[in-house]
């Protein structure tokens, strides 16, 4: 063979081998995909279609190992049984019809019930929440879960590290989850697992790629939960993560970017849920069942009573949940809303469902407000972000930018004057699909009044975009708003 014979020979081959792979993305693809997933992926391949494919094989499955799924499926079981035990049960009578619906969805999917008799406050400061978790360990007696996508040793978690070590040498068992890869890539990383382990806390990764300890699966499924859990009887949850409000990242340094979180610091019968979501991680990734009554004791289960007490509910979400939950959950309270919605998210790329829902609040005649940072810290997700605010402003929908340099991190939603959440997850995708996530979900006046404190103070120094500036934006820098959001999809 000649090699002009063998050149037309690779060259037949590649046609066939890019047919081949066109046909069976055809088939492949869409199956049990949202169909704008499934068209960013074909259009993805179709245009390039062997780094495309090659993409989708490394990303493109957003299940767990059969493994990991069957474990939820058990620790689903337990988690039932626990709260069984503990009478976790509430008086729905003076509920509206549709919050108690909601809850009971919630319920379904996640496996943990409503209750009253829990207390909520809201810590703003960045040092301040750090500090107040640090000082509640001080007061462990028995155990400390401490749970985050990004854990840091540095100058601003530096008591928080100690307060650890005083509770180890108490004798008290402190345990720390930590997510795998986003941990690892930061700069003190190694110091960090090196003082966990001198000062004898029990840790893991959530969530290892680690293909040769047999540790893996698609690497950007990620654990985006963050908590801590003293004794049983005091719980934090929110947005925060237990690294400086840079990130101890160089690139962040140079811009002067700051992180500006919400952290809500809860006690009563909402902390045992709290503490059923870590132990439920804990098991999944180091198969120890602590679901027990040692670790989730029905007769310590204190509830507050009195003016002021909420009604709490947890609601774990992530692929190992056959559904979004997160998402059914927020699209419930949109759908319910009668009077206001307002949302803060630093990355809002939302699926059609979450759009519909939002602009759907507008029509019904309702306020309905978004509060999003001025600047971004991820180009894409920045991007993707800015290509839903002339549908937005459009609906009349308002929009305020949280100034630089600060990113506003802090998660949450309220509506109306009595139901809000807080927690981990952000109104995209990405915490809709393929992050696991936790959300408090709160029905009080006291609390959301407190919520609304917060609202007014970020709105005091944003700044409201308009539709008349929106319009007058560069074409250029909407270009790539399109690129992204395509891009976004890719789930």
């Amino acid at each position: 063979m000649n090699g002009s014979e063998l050149t037309n020979l690779i060259g037949g081959l590649l046609i066939l081998a890019d047919l081949a792979i066109r046909i069976a993305a055809l088939i492949i693809v869409p199956r049990e995909r949202k169909p704008t997933a499934a068209m960013a992926w074909l259009l993805a391949i179709f245009l390039i279609p062997f780094i495309g494919i090659l993409l989708f094989l490394v990303i493109g499955n957003v299940k767990l190992p059969k493994k990991r799924m069957e474990r939820q499926l058990e620790i689903n079981r337990m988690i039932e049984a626990g709260a069984e035990r503990a009478g976790l049960t509430v008086d729905t009578s003076t509920w509206p019809r549709w919050f108690t619906t909601a809850t009971e969805q919630n319920r379904v999917l996640g496996a943990l019930p409503a209750s009253d008799g829990s207390r909520a406050e809201l810590i703003g400061d960045y040092q301040a929440s750090i500090d107040r978790m640090a000082s509640d360990i001080d007061l462990a007696e028995h155990f400390v879960h401490v749970e985050f996508f990004i854990v840091a040793l540095d100058d601003t978690t530096r008591g928080f590290f100690a307060a650890m070590e005083r509770a180890v040498q108490r004798g008290v068992t402190v345990r720390l989850l930590m997510d795998h890869i986003s941990s690892a890539k930061v700069p003190v990383h190694k110091q960090t697992i090196a003082e966990l382990d001198r000062i004898g806390v029990s840790w893991r990764y959530l969530l290892p790629v680690q293909p040769f300890k047999g540790k893996y699966q698609r690497p950007d499924l990620r654990n985006h939960r963050k908590l801590v859990v003293v004794d049983g009887r005091v719980a934090f949850t929110g947005s925060q993560n237990l690294i400086d409000r840079s990130y101890d990242s160089p690139k962040n340094l140079k811009r002067g970017l700051k992180w500006q979180e919400l952290v809500t610091r809860a006690t009563g019968t909402v902390v045992p849920a709290i503490n059923a979501v870590f132990l439920s991680d804990w098991y999944a990734e180091t198969e120890e069942i602590l679901l027990t009554e040692e670790h989730l004791p029905a007769e310590d289960v204190r509830a507050e009573t009195g003016p002021g007490d909420l009604v709490c509910q947890i609601v774990p979400s992530g692929p190992a949940y056959a559904q979004e939950n997160n998402l059914r959950m927020f699209l419930a309270l949109v759908a319910s809303a009668q009077e206001r919605v307002i949302i803060t998210s630093p990355y809002f790329v939302p699926d059609e469902a979450m759009m519909y829902a939002i602009t759907s609040a507008r029509l019904r005649g309702l306020d309905v407000q978004l509060f999003v940072s001025e600047i971004g810290d991820q180009w894409s997700v920045w991007h993707a972000q800015r290509s839903y605010y002339g549908a937005l402003l459009r609906a009349g929908v308002r929009i305020f930018r949280y100034p630089a340099p600060y990113i506003l991190h802090a998660k949450h939603l309220t509506i109306d004057d009595d139901v809000a959440v807080i927690g981990s997850s952000n109104m995209d995708i990405r915490s809709f699909n393929l992050n696991f996530e936790i959300s408090l979900l709160v029905r009080g006046t006291s609390f959301v009044a407190d919520m609304r404190q917060v609202e007014a103070d970020y709105r005091a120094i944003s700044r409201e975009l308009t539709l008349d500036e929106w319009e007058r934006e560069p074409a250029s820098a909407t270009f790539f708003d399109g690129v992204a959001r395509l891009t976004s999809a890719l789930q």
